[in-house]
C-alpha cells in the first residue's frame, strides 16, 4: 500500500518574524508536549487529597513542559537527517531550512536550563533529577541509539515517555509512590499500539530512512497482532488504579468504555488492514489516552464536584 507522499499543508505566518518564532515553536512538538503536561497535572493532584498548592502546581507544570519541549527539540535536531527522507516530517523546521542546527542546538539547550532551574529551585532536586533523565532517555538513547538499534525501540524507550505522571507526583509529595508507578505503567504499555499504528501506515517511510520499525522489520500481520497483544495488556492495566482504591466506579466504567473502543479499533485493524483506519486507530488512541486521564482526575474529585453542584444548584 502506498503511504502519503506529501506532507500536510499548513497555513504559513505572514512574516519573516512570525515564520521564525512559528518554527521554534514547532521545534517544541506542541501538541505532544500539551498531551504530557496533562499528564505530568493529573498526576499532581492524584497524589493529594485536596487542592495542589498552587506555588508547586504552576512551577512544576512549567518546568516538565519545557523539559519535554526540549527534549523535542534536540529530537528534531539528532533526527534532521532522516526527516528529510520523510513525507511526514521534511516539512519541519530542521529539514525545511526555517531554523539551522547551531540555533536549534542554542534553543534546546536553553530550554533544558530553564526547566532544571525552575523544578530544582521551586519544586524540589528529585524532580528535576528524574526530569532530566526521562528528557536524555527520549531525546540521546531512544533517539540516538534505540530507534535504530532495534524494532522494539519504541517499547523500550516508550519508559521516558511514560514518566509524567511520576514527575508530577514527585512534584507534590517528593517521593515516586506505588500509585504513581501504576499511571507509568498505563502509558508504558498505551504506547506500542499508539505508536505502532501511526508506523504501520507510515512504514513505507521509515524504509527509506533505515529505521527498523517494527511494521519494517517484521511486516504488517506480526505488528498488528503485537498491537492485539498490547491492548489487551492495557485494558488490564488501565483498571488497576479502581482495583488498588486510588480511583472509584466512575473511573472503573469509564476505562471499560474507553478500553471497548481501543480494543474495537484493533480488532478490526488486525481482521482487515487499510491504512485509513490505521490513521482513525492512531487518533483515537490519543483520544483514549487523554480522556483515561481526564476520567481520574473527575473521579478523584467527584465528591467536591457534587458538593460544589449541590451548592451552585441550592
Amino acid at each position: 500500500m502506498k503511504a502519503q507522499v506529501s506532507p500536510r499543508s499548513r497555513k504559513q505566518p505572514a512574516t519573516p518574524l512570525a515564520r521564525s518564532l512559528h518554527a521554534y515553536y514547532e521545534l517544541t512538538k506542541p501538541r505532544v508536549v500539551a498531551l504530557i503536561v496533562f499528564t505530568a497535572i493529573v498526576g499532581m493532584f492524584l497524589a493529594v487529597e485536596g487542592m495542589v498548592p498552587l506555588a508547586l502546581l504552576l512551577p512544576g507544570a512549567a518546568g516538565i513542559g519545557l523539559a519535554a519541549a526540549s527534549g523535542a527539540a534536540f529530537n528534531h535536531l539528532l533526527d534532521r537527517h532522516s526527516d528529510v527522507v520523510m513525507a511526514r516530517t521534511s516539512g519541519r523546521p530542521l529539514p525545511s531550512g526555517t531554523v539551522n542546527g547551531p540555533r536549534a542546538m542554542v534553543f534546546a539547550s536553553l530550554l533544558t536550563l530553564l526547566s532544571m532551574a525552575i523544578l530544582g529551585y521551586w519544586v524540589n532536586t528529585l524532580t528535576a533529577v528524574l526530569t532530566l533523565a526521562s528528557m536524555v532517555g527520549y531525546a540521546v538513547v531512544y533517539t540516538v541509539w534505540l530507534k535504530h538499534a532495534t524494532p522494539q525501540n519504541i517499547v523500550i524507550g516508550g519508559a521516558a515517555g511514560a514518566m509524567p505522571p511520576v514527575l508530577g507526583w514527585v512534584a507534590v509529595t517528593g517521593e515516586a509512590a506505588a500509585d504513581s508507578l501504576l499511571l507509568f505503567l498505563i502509558i508504558f504499555c498505551w504506547t506500542p499500539p499508539h505508536f505502532w499504528a501511526l508506523a504501520l501506515y507510515r512504514r513505507e517511510e521509515y524504509a527509506a530512512a533505515k529505521i527498523p520499525m517494527l511494521p519494517v522489520t517484521h511486516g504488517e500481520k506480526h505488528t498488528l497482532l503485537q498491537m492485539l497483544l498490547y491492548t489487551i495488556l492495557l485494558s488490564g492495566v488501565s483498571v488497576l488504579p479502581f482495583v488498588t482504591g486510588m480511583s472509584g466506579w466512575m473511573y472503573f466504567t469509564g476505562a471499560l468504555v474507553l478500553n471497548g473502543g481501543f480494543l474495537y479499533y484493533v480488532i478490526r485493524l488486525y481482521r482487515r488492514y487499510s491504512d485509513e483506519l490505521s490513521r482513525r486507530t492512531f487518533g483515537y488512541s490519543i483520544q483514549y489516552l487523554a480522556m483515561l486521564f481526564a476520567l481520574m482526575l473527575v473521579d478523584h474529585y467527584q465528591a467536591s464536584l457534587l458538593r460544589l453542584l449541590s451548592s451552585i444548584s441550592g
